[in-house]
């Protein structure tokens, strides 16, 4: 980490950027949260350790009207996002300086809490330079363990891999952390009966409370004006209150983002009510791979998505699949 530091204090000095996009230390230790920086002062306070999940390509959209360059940190699944956001106009790549930061799978600390590890005040074996093979927690209740792996997000264990879509420099090492299927859960899904799958997503988006947090963080959602704050339909941020309500947010959001989404999973990760919202996107994306053949959103910042390219080869709107 210290090498990052360094490394931004560096181009905040010999003007190469105004700012430093990152993580800042939040209140506990396993809450960094997303920062800009101005001064070498200020990034005294910068963080980057395991808990680093979030996706930072969004932020861009706001610094890029930004006078000067900012530097900004993407981990290698982030890249995609920022490749998507070129792609669609939305930040500036003349306005961003990408380092692209090394990863070794990032934690949730609710898959932490529930192998019955609270009452946390100090953590090891998350700082980018561990084996991240263990984790060590410090708690009120005496010294706790996990294995790295088993507190890592979903999106971890699917990864696309290590490799940076889009930098100007690397700095720290990545670590392939895949170890299962990218659809195994859309498949479980697509295996249930009708009934069955709707009990499901009706017992899980009966969860929400439209927040707004999935919308908000997910860089696939960036327009400036968004359908669901219009006072027209009544859809402006409230809690739900009937099933018509739980069901249409989030069923219309995947919609919008069908063939841009990349996959990145911040909108499963933010839900305060540990809803898997990435399974709407995914099995977009799998279907999206059986029509029009195997896409990556985010993969480059050239290609026409199969949603808005047609072929001669596409699969007719008349044409019902087996699913």
């Amino acid at each position: 980490m210290q090498e990052l530091i360094n490394r931004a204090k560096e181009l905040l000095a010999n003007g190469t950027v105004a700012r430093v996009l990152g993580w800042k230390a939040g209140d506990l230790p396993y809450n960094p949260e997303p920062a800009f920086f101005t001064t070498a002062e200020e990034l005294d306070n910068f963080v980057y350790n395991g808990f680093c999940g979030a996706n930072l390509s969004k932020y861009m959209i706001a610094a890029s009207k930004l006078e000067g360059k900012t530097m900004v940190c993407l981990k290698p699944c982030d890249t995609y996002s920022f490749n998507q956001l070129i792609k669609e106009h939305r930040v500036d790549r003349e306005k961003a300086y990408i380092v692209g930061v090394g990863c070794k799978g990032k934690l949730s600390i609710e898959k932490v809490k529930d192998l019955g590890i609270k009452g946390i005040t100090a953590v090891s074996g998350a700082e980018m330079s561990d084996d991240a093979e263990t984790l060590t927690f410090q708690t009120i209740y005496g010294d706790k363990s996990c294995a790295y792996a088993d507190a890592m997000l979903e999106r971890c264990h699917v990864c696309k891999g290590k490799e940076h879509m889009v930098y100007d420099e690397l700095i720290g090492e990545s670590k392939d952390t895949k170890d299962a299927e990218r659809f195994a859960e859309v498949e479980k899904i697509e295996a249930m009966s009708p009934a069955e799958k709707f009990a499901f997503f009706q017992k899980e988006l009966s969860k929400c409370i439209r927040c707004n947090a999935c919308r908000n963080v997910c860089p696939a959602c960036s327009c400036r004006k968004c359908v669901f704050d219009s006072t027209k339909f009544d859809s402006a941020q409230k809690a739900n209150v009937d099933s018509f309500e739980e069901k249409m947010f989030h069923i219309i959001r995947a919609f919008h983002v069908a063939g841009r989404c990349t996959d990145c999973g911040e909108c499963s990760r933010v839900c305060p009510q540990g809803i898997p919202l990435h399974l709407f996107n995914r099995k977009f994306i799998k279907d999206i791979d059986e029509l029009y053949g195997e896409y990556q959103a985010g993969a480059d910042t050239d290609s026409k998505a199969p949603l808005t390219n047609f072929t001669f080869d596409d699969a007719e709107p008349s044409i019902v699949t087996k699913r």
